[in-house]
């Protein structure tokens, strides 16, 4: 009498409960919205945190200028959509390049992306919210430039909504109300993240 299984048997076996399960269980799938704004979320706790230990107060006038910042762009007309990058601006040029960016902290890729909006394999694919996620527009609570927005956070963990020109006037901009990012997709579906001005806490309402 046979008292144990081949390893054909075993291989049959694992090959009929794969199938079973990829053809008869449901998938709970995530909307697009809700995995971009899932990111989001994280990517400005850890742009929070990285404020924290990295404080860029200096002797340099400019320096409040080199704030780590979450800024969200739009990509070339002949490309269309928009995107979103996180960095400190190490020269204060007003114009910060992929060195000057931050890093995920699971993946270690980029959090960046130039205007081309084209998929790079150093960069996160999360930056890319139209392409990638349908996100055809965002709209900043406490936004005071004339871009779709920005948010950067002191050594102190406090928000700006806008980096000042002025040497003598780095603490301007102190946003003082919870500030919200609204993310609307091409299917009209909405998500809200809070930014909590006295806390820092960061959640997706």
């Amino acid at each position: 009498m046979k008292k144990a299984f081949s390893l054909v048997e075993i291989f049959l076996i694992i090959s009929l409960l794969g199938f079973l399960y990829t053809t008869f269980i449901p998938k709970v799938q995530i909307n697009k919205i809700d995995q971009v704004s899932d990111k989001l979320v994280l990517y400005l706790k850890q742009t929070r945190y990285k404020a924290l230990i990295d404080d860029k107060h200096d002797k340099d006038d400019y320096w409040h200028k080199k704030r780590w910042t979450l800024k969200f762009l739009k990509c070339r007309k002949d490309v269309g959509g928009i995107y979103y990058t996180i960095y400190s601006d190490k020269n204060a040029s007003g114009h910060p390049g992929i060195d000057d960016s931050l890093k995920d902290s699971l993946s270690l890729k980029n959090i960046y992306s130039s205007n081309y909006c084209k998929e790079n394999i150093n960069n996160s694919s999360y930056v890319l919210i139209s392409k990638n996620f349908n996100i055809q527009d965002v709209i900043i609570s406490c936004n005071e430039t004339t871009s779709l927005g920005q948010l950067s956070f002191g050594g102190d963990g406090k928000l700006y909504s806008k980096l000042s020109n002025d040497p003598n006037d780095s603490n301007s901009y102190e946003v003082s109300d919870n500030c919200k990012i609204k993310l609307t997709d091409t299917f009209g579906e909405e998500r809200t993240i809070i930014l909590e001005s006295n806390t820092g806490y960061v959640y997706k309402k």
